[in-house]
């Protein structure tokens, strides 16, 4: 498991969709996506001050069908950007005066979604 101690400031979610919340390629290679196992748990958990956001390198000939499997899910988010590119994702943020660092990365196995508790440190 996987415990990240937060601040009690809202938060900007960034996460890749395919191979971290919903099977890669499985829209392609099934014809539908599959959500991965603790995905919905894990985006529920997301406190509703926050903001979600989707990277993927999907089209946006996939956009209808990829944002109406979300929402007959129940699968909240705020923004999805569509045709990212199948590189890395370089997050770049500033250090709080206080010594909060603003930027946190999480790399996971494909299709390997593990257990991430949220925790808020008060004090951050």
């Amino acid at each position: 498991m996987t415990t990240l101690t937060l601040s009690s400031l809202a938060h900007t979610w960034i996460l890749d969709l395919d191979g971290t919340v919903v099977k890669h390629n499985g829209y392609k290679t099934d014809g539908c996506d599959t959500l991965l196992e603790g995905a919905a748990e894990f985006l529920r958990s997301v406190p509703d001050g926050d903001m979600i956001v989707f990277l993927t390198s999907r089209t946006l000939e996939h956009k209808e069908v990829t944002e109406n499997f979300l929402a007959a899910r129940g699968i909240r988010y705020d923004h999805i950007i569509y045709g990212a590119p199948l590189g890395e994702r370089i997050l770049i943020n500033d250090r709080k005066a206080s010594g909060l660092d603003t930027a946190l990365a999480i790399n996971l196995e494909r299709d390997g979604l593990v257990a991430i508790r949220i925790g808020v440190d008060e004090g951050l």
